[in-house]
């Protein structure tokens, strides 16, 4: 049941991820700011999960595992930073590693906070 669950859950968060990316390009930008988009929502989410006192397994499972697992993406992660790398794009690069990991890990944070309250 559980592995239906996290199936259902990635049904929605996979072609959620792939049309922020194709917005973030058709909007002029680097798919880069799709991907941090994602990555920063799924944060976001996943942490108001962890943060609620009595969230039952079946909805970590659904939400959790299968929606912000194939919402966030740390391969899309690692194809843009070696994209940036190849266009020697290094203060763009670095800017980017620093937004990831503040804005990801920070919303979590909030979340997490914000659920417990």
């Amino acid at each position: 049941m559980t592995a239906l669950l996290v199936a259902a859950g990635a049904l929605a968060g996979g072609p959620l991820r792939l049309l922020a990316t194709r917005l973030a390009v058709r909007w002029g930008g680097d798919p880069a700011l799709g991907t941090l988009m994602v990555n920063v929502a799924g944060s976001a989410l996943l942490g108001v999960l962890m943060g609620l006192s009595a969230v039952p397994a079946q909805v970590l499972a659904l939400v959790g595992t299968g929606f912000c697992g194939t919402l966030t993406t740390f391969s899309a992660f690692g194809a843009d930073v070696v994209r940036l790398l190849e266009r020697r794009a290094l203060t763009r690069l670095l800017g980017y590693l620093a937004a990831t990991l503040v804005l990801s890990i920070g919303a979590a944070a909030l979340g997490y906070v914000v659920a417990g309250l």
